[in-house]
Parts: structure tokens; C-alpha cells; sequence
């Protein structure tokens, strides 16, 4: 079994290595569903549950998909939209975004534990907007600055 787990911890890197950075980057739905499926479908070869061959090649279909729908949402927008998702503005200028949040199913909750946790405050006043970026973190662009100081 120490055998079959060295082997495999050298093939995943080199699967991961044919998946791209992205695999493991971005951290988006995309991505994971890869990351899952390929511990899911190797670790099989570790414990000896399935045949070493068939499951390594089902691992590199899994990574080829992946990297092939990968270069297809860099042509495609669309495609990408679908596969990826998008972000969405859940709160601008003072005012919460209810059809965003709700589509997004996030909660007003999250958005302030996102203050607290980024910029060390309980409100929004020193926030413009905030963003649910595709891989479900919330981002906070703060108020610009009057360089008058007024």
C-alpha cells in the first residue's frame, strides 16, 4: 500500500501539473468538482479497491476534461458564465442589492462578517460595494478618499 500511495502522490502531481494552476488557484465550483473527483477516483488505487490502470486513466480523463473546458471558458463568456458562475453586487452606495443576495444566497449577515473580518468594523460607512466573487468570498472596495481631506 506505501508503494501504490508513493505512486499515486506522483502521478496526482503530474495530473495536477496537466490540469494547470487553475485547478487549484482559483478555487471555484469548477475547480473543485476536478479536485474532488480526482482524490475520489486515486484514492481507490491506494487502498487497491479498483484496478490501478483503469482508475489512473479515468483520473486523466477527469484532468483533460477539465483542462479542456478550461480553454474552451477562456474563448467562450458565456461558457464560462455557466461553468464558472459570476460575481454579484450585493451591496452599493449604502444599500443592500435583495434580488442579488437572494440569487446568491447570501445574507446581509455575511457581508458585515466580511467588514469585520477585512476591515476590523462593525458597519459599511467606508464601504462602496461589495462583490460575491465567483469562488463565494465576499470582497469590499472602500469609499475613495476626498484628497482635499474635506
Amino acid at each position: 500500500m506505501s508503494a501504490r500511495a508513493l505512486a499515486v502522490f506522483f502521478g496526482a502531481l503530474i495530473f495536477i501539473r496537466i490540469a494547470g494552476r487553475r485547478s487549484f488557484g482559483q478555487r471555484s465550483p469548477f475547480d473543485y468538482v476536478v479536485a474532488i473527483l480526482l482524490g475520489a477516483t486515486l484514492s481507490r488505487v491506494i487502498v487497491g479497491a479498483s484496478p490501478a490502470i483503469p482508475t489512473v486513466c479515468a483520473s486523466l480523463a477527469i484532468v483533460l476534461i477539465h483542462r479542456v473546458l478550461a480553454w474552451a471558458c477562456v474563448r467562450s463568456p458565456k461558457l464560462e458564465r455557466f461553468l464558472v458562475g459570476a460575481e454579484r453586487e450585493v451591496f452599493k452606495n449604502g444599500k443592500f442589492n435583495d434580488s442579488e443576495m437572494s440569487a446568491a444566497l447570501i445574507t446581509k449577515t455575511d457581508v458585515f462578517e466580511t467588514a469585520r473580518q477585512e476591515l476590523h468594523t462593525a458597519g459599511l460607512e467606508d464601504v462602496e460595494a461589495a462583490i460575491l466573487e465567483r469562488n463565494g468570498q465576499v470582497s469590499l472596495l472602500r469609499k475613495s478618499k476626498n484628497p482635499s481631506g474635506a
